[in-house]
């Protein structure tokens, strides 16, 4: 590759500036709301987004090619949606892999022994800074735990469908959670 080549790739820029003022507009329950004053060109921006703790995802594919789903109420967008098993990087100091181990177990009652980076994408750029990572599981074998689910957990529903299908409702406006739709194009595009 030529140098003129390695300029032109496509890739996001950084670009930090420099913030005047910054506060929790919204202590919230979950997440806060941030509201910073920045410059930028010549003069100043005032902008509020929500605060994430970051969160993992996890596709995991069975010996038969088939992707876990997990159908869960989701209060925000009063549907109960087809996602993956994911989680908020809510405890201090857990390394991301570790979280999403961590809910495939909780949430599926699943191990893997394979694991690999899927991808990471900022889900919200307009309005959050949650990056969010997915890992592949493959290699999936069942676990016992204490983990009670609670709340939108305590009636998921889990199902197996092979990529294809999961696509398919994607084309068709079937599915429509960020992630689940990310995760899979980024999967079958492998």
């Amino acid at each position: 590759m030529s140098a003129d080549a390695e300029i032109d790739l496509l890739a996001d820029e950084p670009s930090p500036q420099r913030v005047l003022e910054s506060e929790v507009a919204f202590d919230g329950a979950v997440w806060n709301v941030r509201r910073d004053r920045f410059v930028y060109g010549d003069g100043e921006i005032v902008r509020e987004y929500v605060a994430h703790t970051g969160a993992v995802a996890v596709l995991a594919v069975d010996e038969d090619g088939r992707m876990l789903l997990l159908k869960q109420y989701r209060h925000p967008i009063a549907t109960r949606d087809w996602e993956l098993p994911a989680g908020l990087l809510d405890v201090e100091g857990e390394d991301p892999l570790e979280a999403a181990k961590r809910e495939l177990e909780e949430e599926a009652d699943l191990a893997a022994r394979e694991w690999s980076p899927l991808i990471e994408f900022f889900t919200s750029p307009g309005g959050s800074d949650e990056l969010l990572r997915v890992y592949l599981a493959r290699g999936l074998e069942p676990v016992n735990h204490d983990f009670e689910r609670e709340g939108e957990e305590a009636d998921m529903e889990l199902r197996w469908e092979p990529v294809e299908a999961v696509l398919e409702a994607i084309r068709a406006g079937r599915v429509r959670n960020g992630i689940l739709v990310t995760a899979t194009l980024a999967f079958a595009s492998r």
